[in-house]
């Protein structure tokens, strides 16, 4: 063996060596995490009552920081030339990193985004305004089905949760309705409160936001929501779905696997927290663990649920091809 095989051989070896080393010992300093939008939606109020906690069960600092842009894809392009020793992460969202490569040239693949861990979910909800002459579901379904195609919704943006919700429950409840994309959840509200459409796709977080402006009609959870026991589940109504905007932590996919699994770890462990679960529960998310043993299964099971719809979304096409 020269010299230069030698010398790789030695260098595999010390890897070997650290690399476990350096998994059971982490965190050994701060956490830069990445919200992939602007200040004050979802992904920052969660981060802002995770930071103490991932302090506290750490001593190291999560460091949040802003890189809005393409609707999330500006921050998970950029994630392929992120170190990979685990100090260097990036919140995502579903269904934004399945669908976004798949409608656009987003400049990365969904396996670029190392997910670890999914920490939460914003629960798609029906939502109407305080005034709408819509009380229960039943009453939304006869007026949508009086006039196909007239009947609208409004939303945040194209390819998201909110927009496969809508074609996800117009399949189910045999309809035909209409898709008014906003650039953000507050503008998708303000178009429903002037009128500009019948009814919102929203998320439970809209209703604890605007408690006293709009009222929802039914959520996609496997149980009523704690803060919204008289709202009955799309279940209920003899509709399965169950989703919405999912959330969580992830690293460039490079980063070495016990790092990976120690990250979750944390993440779950702050998901424990009786008070932030309250917290969380009251600005209307669901908490949810999905570990990073069980992301793979996870990821396949929301792509699938995805590409049933794709055809109605306009990716069908690109669908078929990934």
């Amino acid at each position: 063996m020269n010299l230069r095989a030698l010398s790789c051989a030695a260098a595999l070896s010390v890897a070997a060596l650290v690399g476990p080393a350096q998994a059971a010992d982490y965190p050994q300093q701060n956490l830069q995490y990445i919200v992939p939008f602007g200040p004050g939606g979802e992904v920052d109020l969660a981060a802002r009552l995770q930071q103490p906690l991932f302090e506290k069960l750490t001593g190291q600092k999560m460091i949040v920081s802003y890189r809005a842009g393409g609707g999330g894809a500006v921050a998970w392009s950029q994630m392929k030339d992120m170190p990979t020793d685990g100090y260097s992460s990036v919140a995502f969202s579903l269904p934004h990193i399945i669908l976004k490569p798949m409608a656009e040239h987003a400049g990365f693949e969904t396996a670029d985004v190392g997910v670890v861990h999914v920490f939460h979910f914003s629960p798609d909800a029906i939502v109407v305004a305080k005034d709408s002459p819509y009380q229960t579901l039943e009453q939304l379904l006869e007026a949508a089905r009086k006039q196909p195609g007239a009947f609208t919704f409004s939303g945040t943006g194209t390819y998201t949760a909110n927009h496969v919700a809508k074609e996800r429950f117009d399949k189910l409840a045999g309809i035909k309705t209409t898709y008014i994309p906003f650039k953000g959840t507050a503008e998708a509200v303000t178009g429903l409160l002037n009128g500009s459409v019948q009814a919102q796709w929203g998320y439970t977080t809209v209703a604890a936001a605007h408690a006293d402006k709009v009222r929802m009609l039914a959520v996609a959870l496997e149980e009523r929501h704690p803060m919204y026991p008289d709202v009955p589940t799309l279940k209920e109504k003899g509709f399965d779905m169950v989703g919405g905007a999912y959330r969580g932590v992830a690293v460039p996919k490079d980063t070495p696997e016990a790092v990976k699994q120690e990250l979750s770890r944390i993440f779950a462990e702050i998901n424990r927290d009786p008070e932030f679960r309250k917290r969380m529960e009251d600005l209307g998310f669901a908490v949810s663990d999905i570990t990073y043993d069980k992301v793979p299964a996870f990821l396949a099971e929301r792509r699938a649920e995805y590409l049933d719809v794709a055809g109605a979304l306009g990716l069908a096409n690109t669908a078929a091809s990934k």
